[in-house]
């Protein structure tokens, strides 16, 4: 990387086997070669200890990172990287869970972030659901007492909502949440593997022994009173280019451009921004251009000037939620 950073294009890791019993093949369809037959997840852009992402040529994220500093991150943004993106399947309900804030997490998970998250629906099968918070009147005494009678009693706190492609979901911290079987979404997240698990609909692995919970740790920063609704997108301009924002900080911005021909997106040196393709197009920058296929992942580092988009392709646009990149 010579001058100017180009974008990445990056490869994932991957989850699967025992860590995703829940998993299945969905991830082919997006382009991905998938290790086996229960993989859930694809991590598209990650510094996770063991569960990096890569560059084309097999360098690791945080390798980069640390060798372009603020030339890839952006002035805006500290070494410590905020932001985790993935492409998630599932053939079987994922766990129902709830994740800390910034706070608890620094106090009790070795110094972590939390964790905010969002879901991009991407494909769903019809009537497929997600749980996506706590039904109404639940209080938290009442969610503990559920929790030490498991099954029916803990299903009865839970509000289920239909999903479909195209639907948007912002999951603060503290909303108690699982992504249910047909699904497959692009998650973009705080950089976190903190994950506290209230049930895990009687699972039990082949030798009969179930995954653990985080009963106490989870009713600690659980939000029982938060109805969580489905995000409404609002216009945006984004360093020229015009789609619709879902997501406003205080984590990250994310927004979703349709292409129909050709975009431009303008410099924003005070932050990296990462791009995930809903469809085949090419971007190209001043010294090169790069085929994209539906699921392609791109970091495109902070001090890139302008790139274009062309093609007849949605593209999803995330950052970090800095002063200059979280407004419209």
């Amino acid at each position: 990387m010579n001058g100017k950073l180009p974008p990445i294009l990056m490869t994932p890791a991957f989850r699967y086997g025992k860590m995703t019993p829940w998993g299945g093949e969905g991830l082919r369809r997006f382009g991905k070669q998938i290790p086996d037959s229960k993989t859930g997840e694809s991590l598209e852009v990650s510094v996770l200890p063991g569960l990096e992402s890569r560059d084309e040529t097999g360098r690791p994220l945080s390798g980069l990172l640390k060798a372009y500093g603020a030339a890839m991150r952006g002035t805006s943004v500290g070494e410590e990287f905020p932001l985790l993106l993935k492409l998630i399947s599932s053939d079987d309900w994922l766990s129902v869970q709830v994740h800390p804030g910034d706070e608890y997490a620094r106090m009790y998970e070795q110094g972590k972030l939390g964790k905010t998250e969002a879901w991009v629906i991407l494909d769903a099968e019809p009537g497929a659901e997600i749980v996506y918070g706590i039904r109404e009147g639940v209080t938290k005494d009442m969610l503990a007492a559920a929790c030490g009678k498991g099954g029916e009693a803990i299903r009865a706190c839970l509000r289920f909502v239909q999903v479909q492609a195209g639907d948007v979901f912002l999951i603060p911290a503290g909303t108690v949440h699982a992504l249910g079987r047909g699904v497959t979404v692009a998650e973009i997240q705080q950089s976190s593997d903190v994950t506290y698990r209230f049930y895990d609909w009687d699972r039990v692995d082949a030798q009969g022994r179930s995954r653990e919970l985080h009963i106490a740790k989870g009713l600690d920063v659980v939000n029982t009173g938060r109805q969580p609704e489905k995000c409404a997108g609002r216009p945006v301009g984004l360093g020229g280019a015009q789609g619709l924002r879902y997501a406003d900080g205080p984590a990250f911005t994310l927004d979703r451009l349709t292409v129909r021909g050709e975009m431009r997106l303008g410099a924003t040196p005070e932050s990296f921004r990462l791009l995930m393709a809903m469809g085949d197009g090419e971007l190209s920058w001043a010294e090169g251009s790069a085929r994209l296929a539906c699921g392609q992942s791109v970091f495109l580092p902070a001090q890139l000037t302008e790139t274009v988009l062309t093609g007849e392709l949605d593209v999803l646009v995330m950052a970090p939620a800095t002063e200059q990149t979280g407004g419209a």
